[in-house]
């Protein structure tokens, strides 16, 4: 499941560039991308939701782990019209087991928060570490790292992660194991582009300069060469980010994800497959939430690279744009 938009990353920058990028504070920069604004706020508040979930349902009066059977019709399905939408269940209720759906969608962005951040965590530090060896020292270490990144890319990721799940104990924590999973295949892309700027970055003046000072490579690496790849690292996390998301919900779809009741986005809509004929309104809410996260971080994450590009690509093209018309 790894997310390969190098190509649109912003380039290195040497110390002097990144001051002169600094002198417009990155909030401002960021406002002139309306889109990439709405998306911020997007993800903030679905963070917010995710940190008060226990206080949103308790207020509300409602449990995504308590059974209503009164709630369903004599086939299970959900009594009434659109899923059992009303005052009592707003986005209606599970099938089976008339679990309060609004519950299970407030209570799973947690769920899906926590994979996709910790996977994300998990695949920046790895990758991020082993870019920057492989970029710097060269030679058999650089060729090493590259034939893993070749394996990893070459890997059908989610039969592997599939294959994981299934096996996996059952006394392994089922999110720590996700996250571990999902983190570990997903390190490859961030590897390659820390890897190539490394290498761009080692044949500069100032990093030159700094070896011929006597600094060690530990002083290089993560003095001069690691800042000037921060902004690279933070736009490829916010855009690598919904991807962990999406790979939680597709493993929970295939029901090696969380194991039920735990609330997640991703085994609602796996339910609804079966339910879509019969009452499709059930697949309606996870499936908007999940579309709203990944869409969220994605114009978020574009709207940042575009800001932090030393090059002000992002308002060029906004120009350019604007004066063809």
């Amino acid at each position: 499941m790894s997310l390969d938009r190098s190509d649109e990353l912003v380039a290195p920058t040497p110390p002097g560039a990144r001051l002169a990028v600094g002198r417009a504070p990155l909030w401002r920069r960021l406002a002139r991308d309306r889109f990439a604004l709405a998306g911020g706020v997007v993800v903030v508040a679905y963070a917010v939701i995710a940190l008060a979930a226990p206080l949103i349902t308790r207020a509300l009066g409602v449990d995504p782990y308590t059974y209503d059977l009164d709630a369903l019709g004599p086939t299970g399905a959900p009594a009434g019209s659109l899923g059992g939408v009303g005052a009592e269940h707003w986005f209606g209720v599970e099938p089976l087991t008339g679990r309060d759906l609004f519950a299970i969608v407030v209570m799973g962005s947690r769920t899906s928060l926590l994979v996709g951040v910790g996977a994300t965590a998990v695949s920046m530090v790895v990758g991020t570490v082993l870019g920057l060896v492989a970029g710097y020292f060269g030679g058999w270490v650089d060729w090493v790292v590259a034939r893993l990144i070749d394996i990893l890319i070459g890997l059908p990721a989610l039969v592997f992660m599939i294959a994981i799940g299934a096996v996996a104990p059952g006394w392994f924590p089922r999110l720590l194991l996700l996250v571990l999973v999902i983190g570990l295949f997903g390190w490859s892309s961030i590897a390659r582009v820390v890897r190539g700027q490394t290498m761009a970055l080692r044949a500069s003046g100032f990093v030159r300069a700094s070896q011929a000072l006597g600094a060690s490579h530990a002083h290089v690496l993560f003095r001069q060469v690691l800042p000037n790849l921060a902004s690279t690292i933070v736009v490829f996390t916010t855009i690598s980010i919904p991807g962990a998301i999406g790979a939680e919900a597709a493993l929970s779809f295939l029901g090696v994800g969380v194991p039920p009741p735990t609330p997640s986005w991703g085994r609602p809509i796996g339910d609804a497959v079966t339910w879509f004929s019969v009452d499709p309104v059930y697949l309606l809410f996870p499936g908007l939430a999940l579309f709203g996260i990944t869409l969220a971080f994605n114009a978020f994450g574009d709207g940042l690279r575009d800001a932090l590009d030393p090059r002000g690509g992002g308002v060029k093209r906004r120009r350019r744009r604007g004066g063809a018309r």
